[in-house]
């Protein structure tokens, strides 16, 4: 399996990012009338709750990063090889999203935005770079939870599964602040699932065995829906008291059963899918381009709503209703231009390679995963517009949090590249060359 790639992991991503932009582009009932945005959540519609059960891919994407970062370490030179490689890799993506959002609350304030939609959308364009800020954490725990797989095996999730319903039994207990240790414990245990993969126990299972895996993951999330104290839905809701994904609850770590299992059973299928040529181009051409569909897919959703709900006066239609099932193929459809054309300007961020070495030592290695984990972390809370007229308290000092950690990994993207590319790359064949050497 570490030979080559694994074509089962490609599709368990590309089908993890497909159903993130699904469900975020599905989800805004948006209306707007003097100066105020009104925002809704389809998904909250009556019985619409059970479309999340397979719609929250995070499991998902811990469990293939798990496996993924397994390969990947175990073909690294050293620890702080990898270490360094892969908190610049996270990190790179992030740059320009952040250079852009800096000014772009400034420049649509310029043009006569109010501050309530200004608000929304600047909090929408940096509220997913929570999952970046958690994954960063889990790898620099990785090198860690390899040596404690080699030792202990799946006994490792387990004591993290009994860990997140220690936390959960806590949280319900008015003790509220203790559920976002879950945010370790639930992520860590779904992505050491991934190490089981690449050993081959989950991946050896035959269908029925596959099959039971899943009902027995869906089976213990209903029962804790049902007798528990947790929501039905799998994302965060308007208005709920609870949320399953802010901190996450250990509810997370049985729908991820339940969702692996599932896929397993069909993974012969899907592996038979990926191997047909016009799937496995769509598949590397969206592996290659993964963390910047995600960070802007939701900049794309801000275009498309800003035109039309805000220029335009457009309000999308009642959830369910004929219209909006008439409307969301065209809504698609146009988020979908405006992330393509994202894509052509900021995707070669992530798609250049780094070869050089890593500079920076271990310690000074998991200092700036902290760094860039914390500021990432407060962008996803606070969102990038001013909150007042002093810079300290607007995004600032969250991105230069985050930057001055990627800085501290030793080998920074120079100034010169990040302002040529988003100027169109307009440099000399000269200019490039000397940027590739």
């Amino acid at each position: 399996m570490a030979a080559s790639r694994d074509r089962f992991l490609d599709v368990v991503r590309a089908g993890a990012i497909l159903a993130v932009i699904a469900q975020h582009w599905t989800m805004p009932v948006l209306s707007y009338a003097d100066g105020h945005l009104a925002t809704g959540n389809a998904l909250a519609t009556p019985g619409w709750w059970v479309v999340t059960w397979l719609s929250q891919v995070m499991p998902l994407v811990f469990f293939a990063g798990g496996a993924a970062n397994l390969i990947s370490f175990r073909r690294a030179s050293s620890t702080r090889q990898w270490l360094g490689a892969r908190l610049r890799r996270l990190m790179v993506p992030v740059l320009p999203l952040m250079a852009v959002w800096l000014v772009m609350p400034d420049f649509l304030r310029g043009l006569g935005v109010p501050p309530q939609p200004l608000q929304v959308a600047s909090a929408i364009a940096a509220q997913l770079l929570w999952f970046l800020a958690v994954y960063v954490l889990v790898v620099l725990l990785t090198p860690l939870m390899v040596a404690a797989h080699r030792r202990w095996g799946l006994k490792v999730p387990l004591v993290m599964g009994v860990a997140g319903v220690l936390v959960d039994v806590a949280r319900f207990n008015d003790f509220g602040y203790i559920g976002y240790a879950n945010a370790v414990f639930v992520w860590v245990a779904v992505h050491q699932l991934g190490f089981h993969y690449v050993e081959g126990r989950l991946g050896s299972l035959t269908r029925r065995a596959a099959l039971t895996l899943s009902a027995a993951g869906f089976g213990v999330t209903a029962l804790l829906v049902a007798f528990g104290p947790y929501p039905a839905s799998m994302i965060g809701m308007p208005g709920a008291p609870v949320s399953n994904v802010s901190p996450p609850t250990v509810l997370l770590a049985f729908l991820a059963v339940g969702q692996i299992g599932l896929l397993l059973a069909f993974r012969p299928q899907l592996n038979a899918l990926a191997a047909r040529p016009g799937v496995g181009h769509a598949l590397g051409w969206l592996g290659a381009r993964f963390m910047s569909v995600y960070l802007w897919h939701m900049p794309a959703l801000i275009v498309v709503a800003g035109v039309t709900v805000y220029g335009l006066g457009y309000e999308t239609p009642a959830p369910g209703t004929v219209f909006w099932l008439v409307m969301a193929p065209a809504w698609f459809a146009v988020c979908g231009l405006v992330l393509l054309g994202l894509l052509r300007l900021f995707a070669h961020f992530e798609m250049q390679r780094d070869t050089g070495g890593i500079t920076a030592r271990t310690p000074q290695l998991v200092v700036a995963g902290l760094m860039i984990s914390g500021g990432l972390l407060g962008l996803a809370a606070h969102g990038f517009a001013p909150l007042s007229d002093g810079i300290a308290h607007g995004p600032v000092p969250w991105v230069v949090l985050a930057t001055a950690g990627f800085l501290l990994t030793g080998k920074p993207i120079p100034a010169t590249v990040i302002g040529t590319r988003l100027l169109g790359r307009a440099v000399t064949v000269t200019e490039r060359a000397a940027l590739r050497r």
